[in-house]
């Protein structure tokens, strides 16, 4: 009995120990290839090119960025939506905004113009008679003159004739009176003063040369005669301009005019007086629209007493809007608005907890400040991406998702995204503006973005459709010179003349434009 127990333990302890050498072994091997094949089933891709994947980590093919593990599958998303991970969402810096009404806080419209003559002050001053000019006092353009102060000496025939008529009509005044008022009449219609005339019937003596003086006082901006002239009776002699008001004309967009006035404040300022604000009122606004700007003119009439501003001044205007301060409007920051065309595009982040995106199509209203009116395309509490909206629509065309440049369904794995910087000479924003429509205008392009202060623009397309040339040609088109074609001449003197740079080019041999320095076409 007692050797049938012994038996019994042996048995039972060496089935034990071949459990656990052999059975447990089985087991582990069993998890460990279980390890194997979900470690084998992870894909790795590019934070910045999601269409890079492969099995193993390592670096992307494209940009030497280290591989990250790819998400598994894409369950519950429609077929314009994507994802990115959490590390390209930190690398590119992308943030995103709740869409909300708001009280309008910065309306002020921002404006570029130019100081001119005011018209309603200039005067021509003209000759009453023919003939030739004996003396001219007028040396120069810019001088000042005053009303009664004598401009020049003119010999008239006519004038002479007219003296010696005078005289004999004198003697016969009391038997002929209608003839001596005829030629008194004319002398008048001469603008000889009652002086004049009286000296010349008491003396009985003819003048030779008669003085031409000043009717206004003023600045001469134009001698259009010189001393020895022959001219004839109502030649215009000088141009005259009083500055003692000036006026600013300003640049307005289409999308800009409803939001001013007749009568509204505005603030003026310059780069020749940095410290110093002039105030002044919307005197008007020019009701014909320039169809090559698309602007209309806006104009500020300025108290010029003390000669601060100079006609060709370039200023900047800051007008409140007409915007009600307390009207809740639905806004979004310009940051968030990528334009292709005539479509405006935002990017919503479709999961409030998940970086998920999708493009949509808005309609834009007002410019207020910094921000974009929302007319149709976002709903109170959409949230949409604000920093690193060229990112999110690079990836969602890499994802063939829809995209600025991409607007159906269709997947698009060719696309081929390239990223170009180069020099473009303007001025303002109106040349900003010009300039990234000229450039978004070529097929292919999915973004363009020019810098004032740097003078260049930044390009991203689809190397598919176009290449960097006829992007430069585009460009050079719409007038402004770049780096490697100058600009059309004829869209140049078409430009608004607060964005007529300097247009001569500085060429090298090669053909490219030198560097330049831009810091004489600021505002």
């Amino acid at each position: 009995m007692k050797k049938y127990i012994v038996y019994s333990g042996i048995l039972t302890l060496g089935l034990l120990l071949g459990w656990l050498f052999f059975g447990g072994s089985s087991n582990t091997k069993k998890e460990h290839n279980h390890d194997l094949i979900t470690e084998t089933s992870q894909m790795w891709t590019c934070s910045m090119h999601p269409k890079v994947l492969q099995p193993e980590p390592g670096d992307c093919p494209i940009c030497g960025m280290d591989l990250i593990p790819a998400e598994n599958g894409s369950k519950g998303l429609l077929a314009d939506q994507f994802r990115l991970t959490e590390n390209a969402m930190a690398l590119a810096n992308i943030q995103t905004t709740i869409v909300g009404k708001g009280i309008v806080e910065d309306n002020v419209i921002k404006l570029s113009g130019k100081i001119a003559e005011n018209e309603e002050s200039n005067a021509v001053q003209v000759s009453y008679f023919s003939g030739r000019i004996e003396r001219l006092n007028i040396s120069f353009t810019g001088e000042e003159i005053r009303k009664g102060q004598l401009l020049a000496t003119i010999y008239s025939s006519e004038l002479y004739a007219a003296q010696q008529e005078l005289i004999t009509a004198a003697s016969l005044k009391e038997s002929q009176p209608e003839l001596y008022k005829a030629v008194h009449n004319k002398l008048k219609l001469w603008k000889l003063s009652d002086n004049q005339i009286n000296q010349i019937e008491e003396t009985g003596k003819v003048k030779e040369n008669f003085p031409v003086y000043a009717t206004v006082s003023g600045i001469v901006t134009e001698k259009l005669v010189e001393q020895g002239d022959y001219i004839k009776q109502g030649q215009p002699l000088l141009k005259i301009t009083n500055l003692n008001t000036v006026w600013a004309n300003f640049d307005v967009y289409e999308n800009q005019i409803d939001l001013l006035k007749k009568g509204q404040e505005v603030k003026v300022i310059t780069n020749a007086y940095p410290n110093r604000e002039f105030r002044g009122k919307v005197d008007f606004i020019d009701p014909v629209l320039d169809t090559s700007t698309r602007t209309l003119t806006l104009r500020v009439v300025l108290n010029n007493q003390n000669n601060v501003f100079k006609p060709g001044m370039f200023v900047q205007a800051e007008i409140e809007s007409i915007i009600n301060k307390n009207e809740s409007v639905l806004v979004i920051p310009s940051s968030a608005v990528l334009w292709t065309g005539e479509r405006s595009v935002v990017y919503l982040k479709s999961d409030p907890d998940q970086p998920v995106f999708e493009m949509h199509e808005i309609t834009l209203g007002n410019k207020i400040g910094a921000n974009y009116e929302v007319l149709e395309g976002l709903s109170n509490g959409d949230e949409i991406v604000t920093n690193g909206t060229f990112t999110v629509d690079a990836a969602a065309q890499l994802h063939g998702k829809r995209s600025m440049m991409n607007n159906t369904d269709r997947k698009n794995k060719d696309i081929v995204i390239k990223d170009i910087s180069f020099g473009v000479r303007g001025n303002c924003e109106m040349c900003k503006n010009t300039i990234e429509k000229a450039a978004s205008s070529v097929d292919g392009v999915a973004s363009a973005n020019w810098d004032v202060d740097k003078k260049k623009i930044d390009v991203s397309f689809d190397g598919t459709k176009t290449d960097v040339m006829t992007i430069h040609n585009a460009i050079a088109a719409s007038g402004y010179s770049t780096e490697k074609v100058a600009g059309s001449e004829e869209a140049y003197i078409n430009l608004p003349s607060c964005c007529q740079y300097d247009n001569e080019m500085m060429m090298n041999q090669s053909g490219e434009m030198k560097a330049d320095d831009h810091s004489n076409h600021n505002h």
